[in-house]
């Protein structure tokens, strides 16, 4: 029986000290006690991975050695190890039964008796409770610190600023960087006067030399808006200035809506929570200045600006360089889609421009229209997409990176082969270190194989996609 272990900790804390090697030791010695060897290659670890998300390097690594057939048990210490969501654990621990592999507790083994399944079940939820409590007890901790003025809400000094080494989240630690605090006082007398805008600043910057600080020889408008935004120039330090939401709309044509996973919302002043006082670089009234013309400026922007009528308006993407397209009118009647990195490179933040040429948008609203009109008009076509989709014709983006690397993968190991068959041939190896290596990497490529069958293997949905193909039907009909 071929056996694998799973180990995870939650922080990279935990990592540092070690109480993952605490987990592999204890599932050794349990292995050792069976006369069982554990193999390097069958150590599946998650080296600060939170158990809420099953988005881990190592258990899909695990996943997905488990359906190429190449692992018949899998031992973890805890359930809790494997996942923090009761739903999420009963969804891998099915999917690896499923493939005929055995999962085992160290600490609470688990059978097959009824009893014991309701047991895993209730532990399930426990831990789902107790990782709850945990993110409740660590927000209201860090809520008080903030409150007593002991803790900074930030982990990363903001520009012109830097923190004490020995204590990087101390407020009594903060000191001004002299080089930089004076690139943000000339950026705040700068934006002030008359004429000048975000743009402007970014080309003045980019002139004199100075580096954004990300280090790039180009600020963005949003780097610049975003310091130009920052309280702390004034001296005060606030939380809770953001908070986090799931995102509602997809930022590119290209990339699907969970990316990135959240978005940041703007929290009104009135809630900020003044945390410390730090030396200040602008005064209050410099600052009020900044954010009335800021706020005079984004009112005037283009994006506002709805004069024209486009079809496709923030649904089109450069199929060169994936950046998202514009709508420019040069004259009435001559309307274009262009890639955003074509810009200036204080807009697009790219180097060089982008060379994809400018995308007529009369023609591309009409063809997109009349691809649409023919697709409501005959639902066929939509059946016959599900057919190709049953055939493994497109996959989600998700699997089409995994079949990539498994393409990269084996086109690797397919150059270590003709590598080490050149070596010998030359005399630099010897005939049985060619044959051993050889003999692995032949392993490594079915293994590969078995794994490309199987994530094949997961398009195969042809009772839902029949269900899809007579609901899409009726939606075409009904619109």
């Amino acid at each position: 029986m071929r056996t694998a272990v799973y180990v995870r900790v939650s922080t990279a804390r935990q990592a540092q000290a070690q109480t993952i090697d605490q987990q592999l030791d204890r599932l050794r010695v349990h292995l050792q006690a069976q006369s069982t060897t554990l193999d390097d290659s069958a150590i599946f670890r998650d080296d600060g991975q939170s158990g809420a998300t099953l988005n881990r390097p190592g258990l899909d690594r695990l996943r997905d050695a488990v359906r190429a057939g190449e692992i018949d048990r899998v031992l973890i210490t805890d359930p809790d190890r494997l996942s923090r969501n009761y739903v999420q654990m009963m969804i891998v621990l099915q999917e690896l039964e499923r493939f005929g592999c055995e999962v085992a507790f160290l600490d609470r083994p688990i059978g097959r008796d009824p009893h014991d399944q309701l047991l895993l079940q209730i532990r399930g939820a426990v831990a789902e409770y107790e990782r709850t409590l945990i993110a409740e007890r660590m927000r209201r901790g860090r809520q008080m610190r903030l409150r007593a003025g002991s803790l900074l809400p930030w982990t990363r000094a903001p520009y012109g600023y830097r923190l004490d080494p020995d204590r990087p989240r101390d407020p009594a630690g903060v000191r001004l960087e002299p080089a930089e605090g004076a690139v943000v006082q000339q950026v705040f007398a700068r934006y002030v006067e008359e004429e000048a805008s975000l743009f402007g600043l970014a080309n003045h910057l980019r002139a004199l030399g100075i580096a954004s600080p990300t280090g790039r020889p180009h600020w963005s408008s949003a780097s610049l808006r975003g310091l130009l935004t920052n309280p702390v120039y004034t001296g005060q330090v606030f939380a809770g200035r953001w908070r986090s939401r799931p995102p509602r709309i997809r930022r590119s044509a290209t990339h699907p809506i969970g990316c990135p996973s959240t978005t940041s919302v703007p929290v009104p002043a009135e809630q900020w929570l003044l945390v410390a006082t730090v030396p200040a670089l602008v005064s209050p009234a410099l600052f009020a200045q900044a954010q009335a013309k800021l706020a005079q400026n984004r009112a005037f922007a283009r994006r506002h600006n709805t004069r024209y009528s486009y079809l496709l308006r923030a649904l089109v993407s450069c199929g060169v360089c994936q950046s998202s397209c514009l709508c420019r009118t040069i004259h009435p009647g001559y309307d274009y889609y262009l890639c955003r990195a074509k810009g200036h490179p204080g807009r697009s933040g790219r180097a060089q421009p982008c060379p994809a040429r400018y995308a007529p948008a009369h023609q591309l609203d009409a063809l997109v229209w009349q691809d649409l009109c023919a697709l409501l008009s005959e639902p066929e076509q939509i059946a016959a997409a599900l057919a190709r989709a049953h055939g493994g014709g497109w996959l989600p983006q998700d699997l089409q990176a995994r079949r990539d690397q498994l393409r990269k993968g084996h086109r690797g190991l397919v150059q270590q082969v003709e590598r080490l068959t050149e070596a010998y041939l030359q005399g630099i190896i010897p005939l049985p270190e060619y044959q051993r290596r050889r003999r692995v990497a032949e392993e490594h490529l079915q293994a590969l194989a078995a794994q490309a069958e199987q994530l094949e293997g997961q398009v195969d949905r042809q009772a839902q996609l029949v269900g899809w193909a007579g609901s899409a039907e009726a939606f075409c009909r009904r619109v």
